[in-house]
């Protein structure tokens, strides 16, 4: 087992001022040698850029029956939300238990562990108590898989384990010969332009695929199948066992078999109620869909206020998305059975979740990287052993950030005092009690994805009755904000989809006023509710 120093000290510098970090120095976990009962295992599953499409949040279209079942044996958070819709930042942020301004971490290629050398995340957390730590998937950010943080690090079935396909995303992989040609033609180009091309070059081909195979013939039922033979050995362990499993669909491409595709009846699925840009939002607020223009066919895709899609096209990509959650969701079952079968469900904790929403064409924009509530708000359901209340849903606000500490505590260890979450067992122990007033998150908007050309960052605090975004212009070079820029108000109670920009209303103004200023106060502001608010949470 790696051994770790018992506590460090560090500053980081950024817009919230100077913040000192310091590890619990005195952790009342025993040793794994003199644990008479066994703690429980944690199974951290990941699903990327899924947003609430499951049938547990009332989508009575996408088909998701494990999810769904899994989910009528624990809580389910109805009300969580990221803290950047993103990537890169939303995993820095929960994985360290920091917020974005905190881990410095705002855009794809931000790299916490070069910023951070000593930064000491949940995994090596958990490490340190005793428990045995393995990646499988997606947890950090694709090509930084920040293998120091794992005892057994960014584990990959065989048949993916090429020297040449090392630095290669989990999502890029096509079954169909043809399309692995000629990506590998268009991706070589793009190398041998550019050695450091994002994602190695290999994020490229068509925006989906649906080949007649078997799910193992596809990334992520190779890597279930992994995730099952590895639950097999380290249910042998003495110790337990963290297992972190990182999806990565439904992220683009959608290339998933088949019969996932089949579920469906692509002119049945609903096209977004909204697809058009919210009035009187602003021209930062919308995300340019960069990520969506790297795949065939939509190279000439313009910024959400230029462009509308044809119908024909929005109806396969949301086809595609669907498919690829319904593909993630039979993979899951299977290892929630896997779990049971070896005997191990009943003492281990579960919990799944979304790294951020992505819009299927609301605001008529596609994909993620936006404060707009679609984007920001994600599933989040838990199961533990011995946990009271099951199949209950907690409309409380809780955040991604809040993870870290849950899990210290249902695992019985310290939380580390510079955590910037707070845990929710208590709301999980009486999900009607009062918690969290506001959820905050932010989102960098760079100049080369802006229309005007300008750098900004937009800070958000969603509380249950409204959502309030304030645009500052923002230095990258030292990481801080400028000139306040403009506001967005959304009424949610009247305005649920964020069809209208409100701030400049007079009807609002004492609201605006109100937000502004809790946004001001920061996420500190927000737990008055929770009480008592111990040691370790804040």
């Amino acid at each position: 087992m790696k051994t770790m120093k018992r506590s460090f000290n560090w500053l980081l510098t950024g817009l919230i001022g100077i913040v000192f970090f310091s590890a619990c120095e005195n952790s009342s976990a025993p040793k794994a040698e003199n644990r008479i009962q066994k703690r429980p295992n944690i199974l951290f599953v990941s699903i990327d850029d899924l947003g609430p499409n499951l049938g547990i949040y009332d989508n009575n279209v996408i088909v998701s029956p494990n999810i769904d079942a899994f989910a009528k044996t624990g809580t389910t958070f109805r009300n969580t939300y990221c803290q950047a819709a993103v990537c890169a930042p939303s995993r820095a942020s929960l994985m360290t238990g920091l917020r974005p301004d905190s881990t410095r971490v705002w855009h794809l290629g931000d790299k916490f562990r070069k910023l951070h050398p000593k930064i000491v995340t949940m995994p090596q957390h958990f490490n340190k108590n005793g428990y045995h730590t393995v990646c499988i998937g997606k947890i950090f950010h694709n090509y930084m898989p920040d293998s120091v943080s794992w005892d057994e690090p960014d584990l990959r079935p065989a048949q993916y384990l090429k020297p040449e396909w090392l630095k290669r995303d989990g999502e890029t992989f096509y079954v169909n010969e043809e399309t692995q040609r000629l990506q590998k033609i268009k991706r070589d180009k793009k190398i041998a332009e550019r050695p450091n091309y994002y994602a190695d070059g290999w994020n490229n081909g068509p925006a989906w695929e649906m080949e007649d195979v078997n799910d193992t013939l596809y990334f992520d039922g190779a890597q279930t199948e992994l995730a099952k033979r590895t639950l097999t050995r380290l249910s042998k362990k003495n110790e337990p066992f963290y297992l972190a499993l990182g999806y990565f669909r439904p992220h683009l491409p959608f290339a998933v078999p088949k019969k996932y595709w089949d579920y469906y009846n692509r002119d049945s699925i609903p096209l977004a109620s909204n697809p058009f840009i919210p009035e009187q939002s602003p021209i930062m607020s919308m995300n340019s869909m960069y990520e969506l223009r790297g795949y065939d066919g939509f190279s000439n895709l313009k910024h959400p206020t230029e462009n509308v899609m044809n119908e024909d096209t929005a109806r396969i990509l949301k086809h595609g998305y669907y498919a690829s959650v319904s593909y993630v969701d039979e993979l899951f079952g299977q290892v929630i059975q896997h779990l049971k079968e070896l005997d191990i469900y009943d003492n281990t904790v579960v919990i799944l979740w979304g790294d951020h929403g992505w819009k299927l064409g609301e605001h008529n924009g596609w994909c993620k990287q936006s404060n707009f509530n679609i984007d920001i708000h994600v599933p989040m359901i838990i199961h533990y052993p011995s946990q009271p209340n099951a199949g209950q849903q907690s409309f409380e606000i809780t955040e991604l950030i809040d993870m870290f500490p849950t899990l210290c505590d249902l695992a019985g260890i310290d939380k580390p005092a510079y955590l910037q979450g707070s845990s929710f067992v208590p709301l999980v122990e009486n999900p009607k009690r009062k918690w969290k007033q506001a959820a905050f998150s932010q989102f960098h908007r760079r100049p080369k994805v802006t229309p005007d050309g300008k750098r900004y960052m937009g800070y958000s605090i969603r509380t249950k009755t409204h959502h309030y975004v304030e645009w500052y212009y923002w230095d990258n070079k030292v990481g801080v904000r400028g000139d306040f820029v403009t506001a967005e108000l959304y009424d949610i109670t009247n305005d649920p989809e964020e069809n209208e920009n409100v701030a400049n209303s007079n009807k609002y103004e004492s609201i605006v006023q109100s937000l502004s200023l809790q946004l001001k106060e920061g996420w500190k502001s927000a737990l008055t509710a929770i009480d008592p608010i111990k040691k370790g949470t804040i």
